[in-house]
C-alpha cells in the first residue's frame, strides 16, 4: 500500500490569511477603523506567552489591531470576568480571545461566558457551541473549524462516514464532533474511558485525534484509508498520532507541525475580521 498523502494546513492557512488581509485592508479604508483583537493573559505560562506572541504577529501581518491585555497569576475569577466584561462592552474591541489555560484557581466556564458572543472570535461560549452544532450563524472553534476547511480542501465529504473524535474536550473535542454530524457523519466520541480503543479508531474513515497524548494512534489501529486528522500538540513537536506508522496505512494524513496547527491561528483571524465587519454594519 502506499504512503498517505499529507494534508498541508501551511498552504492553505497562508491563502486564508492573505485574503483575511485584504478584506481587514478594504475594512479599514472603507470605516476608518482597523479590525482589533483583545487577547487576554492570565499569568506568564511559556507556552501560552509564546502563543499570544506569534498570534499578535499574525495579527500585525493581517492588518488586524493587536490589544494584548497582560493579568497577574493571581488573577481571581471575578477580576478576569470584570476585564472580559469590559472589553466586551468596548466598542473599539471586535474580538477577544481568552488565552487558556489560566490556572487551576480560576472558573474556566465562567471567564468564556464573560465573552459577548458577537466577540467570541474563539468560539469558546455556549452560545458559539449552540450555534455550530445547529448550523446557524455564529463563529466556530477556531481549530474545529479549522479541521472542516482542511477536509473540504481536500475534497473529504464527510456525509454518510464514520467518524471517530478521540477526545471531548470543550473547546475541540466536542465541537469538533458537532461539526462533523452537522456534516451528516456518524460521529462517536472516544475519551479515556473508552474500552478497546483501537476496534473503535479502526472503524473510521475520518479520525479525529485530540486527546493531547503523544503517539496514542498508531497505524495497525487505523482502517486502510482512513483519513487522519491529527489536533494533538505534545513536547517535541509530536502529535497524537504516531505519523511514521500511520502514514503507511492512511489515506490522507495532517503532519505535526505544519498541519491542523496553522489552520487554528488562519480561523481566528479570518473570523476577527467577520466579527469587525459585522459590528461596523459593513
Amino acid at each position: 500500500m502506499s504512503q498517505a498523502r499529507l494534508i498541508d494546513g501551511t498552504s492553505l492557512a497562508r491563502r486564508i490569511v492573505e485574503d483575511t488581509a485584504k478584506r481587514a485592508a478594504d475594512l479599514t479604508d472603507r470605516t476608518g477603523t482597523a479590525p482589533c483583537l483583545a487577547t487576554v493573559l492570565v499569568g506568564e505560562d511559556p507556552a501560552s506567552v509564546t502563543y499570544v506572541r506569534m498570534k499578535r504577529n499574525r495579527c500585525r501581518k493581517a492588518g488586524i489591531e493587536s490589544r494584548q491585555v497582560e493579568l497577574p497569576a493571581a488573577t481571581t475569577t471575578g477580576e478576569l470576568v470584570g476585564t472580559l466584561r469590559s472589553l466586551s462592552s468596548d466598542p473599539g474591541v471586535h474580538g477577544i480571545l481568552l488565552q487558556h489555560p489560566m490556572g487551576e484557581h480560576i472558573d474556566e466556564r465562567a471567564a468564556f461566558e464573560a465573552i459577548a458572543p458577537e466577540k467570541d472570535v474563539d468560539g469558546v461560549t455556549f452560545a458559539s457551541f449552540a450555534t455550530m452544532s445547529f448550523g446557524l450563524p455564529g463563529f466556530v472553534s477556531c481549530t474545529p473549524g479549522g479541521i472542516m476547511r482542511l477536509l473540504d480542501e481536500y475534497d473529504v465529504d464527510p456525509s454518510g462516514k464514520r467518524a471517530v473524535v478521540v477526545g471531548r474536550s470543550a473547546i475541540l473535542g466536542k465541537p469538533a464532533g458537532m461539526l462533523l454530524l452537522a456534516r451528516d457523519a456518524t460521529v462517536t466520541y472516544c475519551h479515556s474511558r473508552t474500552r478497546d480503543l483501537s476496534s473503535v479508531v479502526r472503524e473510521a474513515d475520518i479520525v479525529v485525534a485530540a486527546v493531547g497524548r503523544p503517539r496514542l494512534i498508531r497505524g495497525e489501529d487505523l482502517k486502510p484509508g482512513a483519513v487522519v486528522i491529527d489536533a494533538g500538540y505534545n513536547p517535541g513537536n509530536v502529535g497524537d498520532v504516531d505519523f511514521d506508522s500511520a502514514v503507511e496505512r492512511a489515506g490522507l494524513i495532517t503532519p505535526v507541525p505544519g498541519g491542523v496547527g496553522p489552520m487554528t491561528i488562519a480561523t481566528l483571524l479570518e473570523q476577527t475580521v467577520d466579527a469587525a465587519a459585522r459590528q461596523l454594519g459593513v
